[in-house]
């Protein structure tokens, strides 16, 4: 696949959040009062959400792109890639886990992430956020 073109947020079957909860991190969430990179005060680190039946609407409608775009192999899995890959509109957005900064330099997702932005069709491009850092893949 050359840039994930996912805009659905039907989950794939075989692909379950499992253990991971780096959605209950990684982004702002607006209606808990949660800044990004912060653990949301009902999540259960490794385990999810203590008010599952009571989240807020954009967690319920929320999907990752690796659950949701089967071109996206178990290494973007982010449990396993330690980051969290979304599309906004044209914007592939990735949010990288500050306990692994370093992580989207490495292989195999450097080349892929660049990839993705050399691909840049219809205007797509990719924006990568480590804390408080952001970068444009080029």
């Amino acid at each position: 696949m050359i840039i994930p073109t996912s805009s659905t947020s039907t989950p794939l079957g075989e692909r379950a959040c499992g253990t991971c909860t780096l959605c209950c991190r990684l982004p702002d969430i607006d209606a808990l009062e949660k800044p990004a990179n912060d653990w949301c005060r009902h999540c259960i680190d490794g385990e999810g959400c203590r008010i599952y039946e009571q989240r807020p609407q954009l967690c319920r409608d929320f999907l990752c792109l690796w659950r949701t775009d089967e071109g996206l192999d178990d290494t973007w899995d982010p449990a396993r890639s330690r980051m969290m890959i979304y599309r906004q509109g044209p914007q592939v957005t990735v949010l990288v886990d500050p306990d692994y900064p370093e992580i989207w330099k490495q292989t195999p997702y450097a080349e892929t992430l660049q990839r993705w932005a050399r691909a840049g069709e219809g205007g797509q491009y990719v924006i990568v956020f480590v804390g408080d850092a952001v970068f444009k893949v080029v």
